[in-house]
This record gives C-alpha cells, structure tokens and sequence, in this order.
C-alpha cells in the first residue's frame, strides 16, 4: 500500500466522487412568468448601494485564505455526497461524566428513556474529559440495568491513563452474557491524538502502533464489529486550528492507522471498517456542513487509492469546546443549535452536544436536558434527517466543500512527506500551523472581529450564574515515563481572555463591594452621543468595567461635577465627530482637573489626535482597535 507514492505524486483532482446516483430531476420554474435573474443585474444592484466602494467589501475569507463571496450561481452537475442512509437519523450520543459512578448510572439511564439513542462514555485523561469522567473501575456500575444489546450505541472517550476501559468493558459483556456482535461500540482508541494533545509519549510509534493492532485484533476475534479507532480532529479544533488543519490531521492520522493495521494482517476492506473519525462542529454553518462534507471526499479519494470502492466512513460529531463560554453561558445554547443544524445536515452519523453550562463545572439536569432535547427537536420537529444531503447543488457550500477538501489535501500531503502524522508531530509541524492560525484568531478575538456574544459583545455584568454539580477537576500527570517529547495541543476557549477580566472584576468586587466604572461623559443630545456610548458601555463591559451612563452634557462645567459624584476613575467621552470638534478638548481638561485618572474617547481621532492628547485625552476606543490589550491596560491604570 504506497501511501506515500499516491500522497505526494498525486493532487487532489476533482474529488467528487461518484458516490451516489446524481439526482437530476425536471427543474420546477415557481417563477416562470417573471424574467430570469441575472448574475449582472444583481451587481449593478449593489453597485448601487456600494456607492464606488470596491466590490471585494462584500467578501471574506476563512483561516484557511479561502475566499466566501456574497453570492454563489447553482452547481448544476452536483451529485449527493453519501454518509447516512436514506432518510436515517444521527445518533443522538449523551455525554457521561460524572466521577461518581451511581450519578453517572442515573444520568444515563434517564437520558436513554427520554430520547438518546447512545451513550458517550467520557474518562478520565480523554482527549475531551474536560475535567472530570469515570474511572476505568466504575464502568460495571456507571452501566448497570442498562440493556447493551438493545440498539443503543456506546462510544468510548478515552486516554493512555484510562485505555483499559475498554477491556472492563468486554469482561462486562461476558459476565452479562452478551454477545460483542449484538453491541454497537466505539472505542475510540486513538494514541496518535493522546500524545498530541500530552506533547509526549512513552513509547515510540513503532513500539506503540503493534499493541493497538493486537488489542484491535483480540476485540475483533470476541466478536466486535467496531470501529475500534478513532482519528481525532478535535485536537486540532480545539487548540484553535483551522478546518483544512483538523481535516488533514484526521486524514493522516486515519491513514496511519490503516497502514498500521494492514502491516498487522487485515486486509483493507476490513482494516477500513475498523476505523471513523471525530469532528467538532462548530457554530459557523456553512463551514461546518462543508467540513463534513469534505472528509466523505477526502477518505473516498483513500479508499480509491487503496483500490478500494468508497464507502461511506463513519463521521462522529461533538459540538466544539472553543466555542463555549462562561459568561452568558446560556447564547451557547445558540452555538450547539447551530453546531447540530449543520453537523446533522452535513451527514454527521452521531452528535454529542456539550451541555451549555460545560465551561463552568460539572452540568446539572436541566443543561444535560437541555443538550439532549436540541438534537430532539431538530429531528423530530424540524425533521432535519429527511433529506439526504441537503447542500447539494448549493453553489457556496460545494463550493467551500471543493475547496476545504484540497486545501485539506495539499496539507495532508505534507505530512506525508514529513513521515506521516506520528513523525509530524515529532517534528512539531502540525502544531507549527496550528498556532499561526490561533494566534491569528486570537488577535481577531481580541479586537472583536470574531464576536463572543455575552462575553467580548454584549455582556451582562448582572447575570445569574447557573447552576453545576459538585465534582472537583481531576488533574492527571502524562502516562508513563515521558520518552519523546514536543510542542503539545492544549485546548482553548476562545472566551477566555475576556472571561479572565470579568473575573478580575468580580474579585474586586467581592472585596470593596463595587466594580470598577467608567464614565461616559456623553457631550450634547441623545442623538449626539447614543451610538458612541452605546458602543463604549458593551466596551468596556466586555472587561467587567461598569458603565455609569449619563443624560449628556451641553457645558463642561455640569460633566465635570457629574463626573465628581459618580466614584469613577476612568472617563470616556461620547459623541459625534463635530460635537468632538468644538467640545472635546474643554470636557478633557475640565475632567482631568475633576480628577479623573485616565480620558478615553470613543471614535478615532482622526487628524486631530495630537489635539485631543494635549487636551488630556490619553487613549481612543473604536471598532476594529485591540479591545483586549485597552481593558488589561485600564486595569493597569487602575492600579496606579
């Protein structure tokens, strides 16, 4: 099996694949008496309200650079891109993790009578822990009184520290008398993810790769129908990577495992049964169903050259963990909504929703209820199953799915010529574009580019913490004596930065009693000053920084005493561009003589900005400016 040769010698060529009949169909004309729309009359359309602006405005692009234009023709030779059968629904996987194993029993057998169709077992050291899971021990009484045998699904999330889960597990099922053939069960092994997430590892891929095959092997002669391995995109979304990244690493490390099992006797056609992939789903819509969408291909195109027929792989989604926030913990309720609409739509095979309130401890019944009933209800009311691939012939999504799949392609390619995705890690390549990308998302999130509604957008300083169980974070040291080492996947939120400030604010309050303030010295009428102050509340609220607002002043005599009674060190000034003209240099000296600590204004200054500063206005607040780097500043000034 030459993956190498067809890795490097081999492009991505049209990787739509024949995978399923084309479903062309007569074309129903609901708008046959009106003249056909054109491509043309649309531009000359917005040519009008771009007024001269250069038609780029109306485009981005992605992490990975691909180009999403504002509107896309229909892909009249599209072709269904296969993953479930027809009209078949998701599973719906519940996430188990509580440590205690009676609470973990409890909760499971109430998700499976009120709707999951699986359970996702989550241990201790997994790659998606979070913090807490079972231990390997607990796993006879976590599932007790609950019928294995019966249709459920059992997906296994685990680490090096609690692989052995899954050997209790095959002990269970003799004890129970159950045949393995009768269960439908993932285990997720998966060491090339575990060490990339650890940054290390006790033994070397050569030494590692035969255990897994023997292990695979052994399950396999019990009577298991698998898949037994897992390739992990998670790791790379969560550290913050971009799609193309998390496909190519999915596809490298699957491919790792194949060439692993064929070396250990199983042929091909059985070695690929043997293994499905992991994906976040995130809430960018199109992005996620392209991903999806994308990996069919990718793995097609494998298969094909292993001179395999394609069949569809096993695509198990999550809802992504750098998503979640724990500020306003309920928009993440939001976030999976959209995640699932678009994993499921995309051919997700099963979907684990992170409860809400996951970022903030252990989730209570109501968000593990919660998760549950959004895959329900978008599968039962929204019937979003129905359809088979629901995105074919959408001209934006296939086209971002064509292009995510060779972008994907050229960087699996790539670790393929540095040895495959084991020695890539060795030599820190992966996460080398890993954190380009994060560190470019980082700096979007902290000049709001990228918007964390309720916590970089929008906060509410006044929100009610809900409520989470009781269950203290298992800190685990790596497994084994740390043999091979290098840069580690670590995963993020996205949040994160922001949170730490709030965090700093309800510290400070809980020690005087009051947050820290600005305030907003809005200059003439509401219509003056309402944008701008609207904008320099959410600002700095964002940093746990309250804003004390004001009715707007018209002289700076009136600012400066408002200013006096209102206990806050930091003022911003709010208004338009001319009332900044005529009044924002007299309102800065006249506060900076009330004592005011430091002067913001909300706007860029413009040409008059050496004015401002020596009127005593220090710093500038506006859309598109490093909110992050201003608020950590403030407190700075704070201190002083």
């Amino acid at each position: 099996m030459a993956f190498h040769a067809f890795a490097v010698e081999t492009g991505p060529g049209d990787l739509k694949t024949k995978m399923a009949n084309d479903t062309a169909s007569e074309e129903l004309r609901l708008a046959a008496e009106f003249p056909p729309a054109t491509r043309e009359a649309w531009l000359k359309l917005v040519d009008g309200v771009l007024k001269g602006a250069p038609f780029e405005k109306l485009t981005n692009k992605t992490y990975d650079g691909l180009k999403i234009e504002p509107i896309y023709p229909r892909t009249t030779d599209a072709s269904i891109v296969a993953g479930r059968g027809a009209a078949q629904p998701w599973q719906i996987m519940q996430r188990v993790d509580h440590p205690d194993p009676a609470q973990a029993n409890a909760q499971a057998l109430h998700d499976l009578e009120n709707g999951a169709s699986g359970l996702t077992l989550v241990f201790t050291g997994g790659n998606a822990a979070r913090g807490t899971g079972l231990e390997p021990t607990a796993l006879a009484r976590a599932l007790e009184d609950i019928y294995l045998d019966a249709g459920i699904a059992i997906e296994f999330e685990i680490g090096p520290q609690s692989r052995i889960a899954v050997q209790h597990f095959a002990e269970l099922l003799k004890a129970r008398g159950i045949a393995p053939a009768n269960v439908e069960a993932r285990f997720g092994l998966d060491p090339i993810g575990a060490a990339a997430v650890w940054g290390s590892s006790p033994y070397p891929w050569a030494e590692i790769a035969p255990v897994l095959i023997g292990g695979v092997k052994a399950f396999a002669a019990l009577g298991f129908k698998g898949p037994f391995v897992a390739a992990d995109g998670r790791v790379i979304h969560d550290a913050g990577g971009t799609e193309a990244q998390e496909l190519a690493f999915v596809l490298a490390s699957a491919v790792a495992y194949l060439r692993a099992l064929e070396a250990g006797g199983i042929a091909l056609d059985d070695a690929r049964c043997m293994i499905y992939a992991r994906l976040s789903a995130d809430a960018d819509q199109f992005l996620t169903m392209a991903k999806f969408r994308a990996l069919r291909l990718l793995w097609a195109r494998v298969e094909e050259s292993c001179g395999l027929k394609p069949e569809p792989l096993f695509i198990a989604a999550e809802t992504a963990w750098r998503m979640l926030t724990q500020r306003d913990p309920n928009v993440n309720m939001l976030r999976v909504t959209g995640a699932v609409f678009s994993a499921g739509l995309g051919g997700a095979n099963s979907i684990c929703v992170l409860p809400h309130t996951l970022a903030l401890g252990l989730p209570d019944p109501f968000a593990r209820r919660v998760a549950r009933n959004t895959q329900l209800i978008l599968l039962e009311e929204s019937n979003l199953a129905k359809v088979a691939d629901p995105a074919a012939g959408a001209g934006g999504i296939e086209t971002l799915t064509q292009q995510l799949a060779a972008t994907a392609w050229s960087l699996f390619q790539e670790i393929e010529r540095a040895g495959g995705a084991w020695a890539a890690l060795e030599q820190n390549l992966i996460q080398k574009k890993v954190a380009t990308a994060r560190a470019e998302r980082d700096k979007n999130i902290a000049r709001r580019k990228d918007v964390m509604t309720g916590a970089s957008e929008f906060p509410n300083l006044h929100e009610d913490v809900p409520e989470v169980l009781d269950a203290k974070p298992i800190g685990l040291a790596p497994y084994g004596e740390t043999k091979i080492k290098f840069d580690g996947l670590a995963p993020i939120r996205l949040a994160a930065p922001f949170e730490a400030l709030r965090d700093t604010s309800d510290a400070i309050l809980k020690r005087t009693g009051t947050r820290p303030k600005v305030f907003l010295a809005n200059l003439g009428t509401p219509a003056d000053f309402t944008a701008r102050a609207t904008f320099a509340k959410s600002f700095f609220e964002t940093g746990g920084i309250e804003a004390v607002d004001t009715p707007g002043f018209a002289d700076a005599a009136s600012l400066a005493e408002a200013y006096k009674a209102s206990d806050a060190a930091l003022v911003c000034l709010c208004s338009s561009d001319a009332m900044y003209a005529d009044h924002a240099a007299v309102s800065a000296k006249a506060l900076q003589a009330a004592g005011a600590k430091h002067i913001y204004l909300a706007g860029r200054p413009g040409d008059r900005e050496a004015d401002y500063k020596a009127a005593g206005i220090c710093s500038f607040v506006f859309a598109g400016g490093d909110a992050l780097a201003t608020l950590r500043d403030a407190y700075e000034k704070l201190k002083a």
